[in-house]
């Protein structure tokens, strides 16, 4: 490992350590704390799963929630940030080390991330229900259509590069550091980020580190305020955890391969349909506001 790898890989284990012992030491005094069902657990398996695939894990989280009314809307995006942390730290640990990439860049784009969800997570923390809802609608609106652009390859795939200079070193930074903020809203990084690396021309593959080191830290960053204001679902949250870890082993290291394509499809209209509902219950609620 470089100096930046081994400087991440310390850095995401410290940052593990620190959100878990404020997890725990919080646990407590959570007004909804209770253990998580096996149903939480088999999400956190199954959307971390796809997380490791590249596919993603907060649309397809969002999406689950809300079909069987597990989580409040306005607490998915602490819910999703908090409960797929450990996943993400697990993730990070394993792409920094096996995937080589610029450190510069890597470590750039990662800090700037962390930047971005720590401002957005003071701000979101403070929304009120029917702003998340407008907000998370819009994102899985993004989302699907990103899903549907790369499965048509509207975008290109992506070039050789492993490293990035002068502008567009400094475009990569600047959007990373937005996706960083919209995380927090329950927008997942990893979409926009392997987008635009790809239209920048790097490596597919080199997008998996960057990504990877910029959710774990992230996610950390962000659960502090979550975890503070206790505005997150604590079962959900809870399974996400105990059942994403193994999700994303078993993506690492077990499967080979299987029909990306098709699975990125299922998603696009579960995640549609999701987005439209998510945008109904807004402005529901603004109408009901407004009388």
């Amino acid at each position: 490992m470089n100096h930046v790898q081994l400087a991440l890989v310390s850095l995401v284990s410290l940052a593990a350590v620190a959100f878990l012992a404020l997890w725990l030491s919080s646990a407590g005094r959570h007004a909804g704390h209770r253990s998580p069902t096996w149903i939480e657990v088999a999400i956190g398996t199954v959307t971390d799963f796809f997380d490791a695939l590249g596919i993603g894990s907060f649309a397809t989280s969002t999406s689950i929630f809300r079909a069987l009314r597990l989580v409040p809307d306005e607490l998915i995006p602490g819910t999703l940030n908090v409960g797929h942390a450990p996943a993400a730290i697990a993730e990070a640990l394993i792409f920094v080390v096996v995937v080589a990439v610029d450190p510069a860049l890597l470590a750039a784009m990662t800090a700037a991330a962390v930047l971005g969800a720590w401002l957005g997570a003071g701000v979101v923390v403070h929304l009120p229900r029917d702003r998340i809802q407008w907000g998370m609608g819009a994102a899985l609106i993004v989302a699907g259509a990103l899903f549907v652009a790369v499965n048509l390859h509207v975008f290109p795939g992506g070039g050789t590069a492993l490293a990035l200079h002068g502008w567009r070193l400094v475009l990569a930074v600047a959007i990373n550091f937005v996706l960083g903020a919209l995380m927090t809203v329950g927008v997942g990084i990893f979409g926009p980020c392997m987008l635009t690396l790809a239209l920048l021309g790097m490596n597919p593959i080199a997008s998996f580190p960057i990504m990877m080191a910029s959710g774990a830290l992230l996610q950390c960053v962000a659960s502090e305020r979550f975890l503070r204001t206790q505005r997150y679902a604590f079962g959900p949250a809870a399974g996400l955890a105990l059942g994403g870890v193994p999700g994303v082993l078993l993506a690492a290291f077990v499967v080979k391969s299987l029909p990306v394509t098709a699975l990125r499809w299922l998603v696009t209209l579960v995640v549609a349909y999701t987005a439209l509902s998510l945008l109904r219950a807004a402005r529901r609620g603004r109408r009901s506001q407004a009388h």
